[in-house]
């Protein structure tokens, strides 16, 4: 794992697009990884300014979301369809049909069937992770198997806890997702992990130095090639002095 910091989140934002504006340069069709929450804001603002300053083109990219809620129409306010349209895909000249999110909606078994065979024709080149606070990427909670694919999970409560800020009340915040198992992410071949504020120090320091284990799941990234975590001296105040 390399691991750098940045003094503030700007700095960060900007790093995490380069890595994307790289790929997406170097590849005739490349395949993104994306993800949603508050964690990736700041990095599609900066791929936005870098598609109006022409610098990057997204004519022919293919993008993979993480996840989905369940319970929720995509048209909803606090689905993910909308969150990546509304601060993403709209501002950028990619095909929305190559823009997928799973199928949160009807049949949740074919709908991860879909996606993992969607996910084996199509390897993603580079992948964008946060970390939640009891460690969980994606919404793979604490104890899912490493070696899980797409599949309906039951969120923790914490990961609502979490969450709630997006919605009126915990109440609304739905109680199962659609989200890539742990095996999916281990398949891209680049993966960037962005972990910001004192929060998640406790689950960063886990993950690096800890065992790996399926009670935290971030630490199945220790067995992966080539993984990038962008932090804050916040996120990293338990690893250095």
């Amino acid at each position: 794992m390399e691991i750098r910091i940045f003094e503030n989140k700007e700095a960060l934002s900007r790093a995490a697009a380069q890595y994307f504006i790289e790929v997406i340069n170097k590849n005739h069709k490349p395949v993104l990884g994306l993800a949603t929450g508050s964690t990736p804001l700041g990095m599609y603002e900066k791929l936005i300014e870098a598609y109006n300053d022409g610098e990057v083109n997204f004519k022919n990219v293919k993008t993979y979301n993480l996840d989905e809620y369940c319970g929720i129409d995509s048209n909803h306010e606090q689905s993910y369809r909308t969150f990546m349209n509304t601060n993403f895909f709209n501002h950028i000249n990619i095909d929305l049909i190559n823009t997928n999110i799973p199928n949160a909606s009807g049949d949740l078994d074919a709908a991860c069937e879909l996606y993992n065979s969607q996910l084996n024709e199509n390897e993603i080149d580079i992948q964008v992770l946060g970390i939640g606070t009891n460690g969980h990427i994606a919404f793979n909670e604490p104890g899912t198997p490493f070696g899980s694919k797409t599949h309906c999970i039951e969120l923790d409560q914490k990961t609502r806890e979490d969450n709630a800020r997006f919605f009126n009340s915990i109440d609304e915040v739905p109680t199962h997702a659609i989200t890539m198992g742990l095996a999916n992410i281990m398949k891209a071949k680049k993966i960037i992990l962005i972990a910001i504020g004192a929060q998640k120090a406790e689950a960063l320091r886990k993950m690096i130095l800890g065992d790996v284990t399926e009670e935290m799941p971030a630490s199945i990234l220790q067995f992966h090639p080539d993984v990038v975590i962008l932090t804050d001296r916040e996120a990293v105040k338990t690893l250095i002095k």
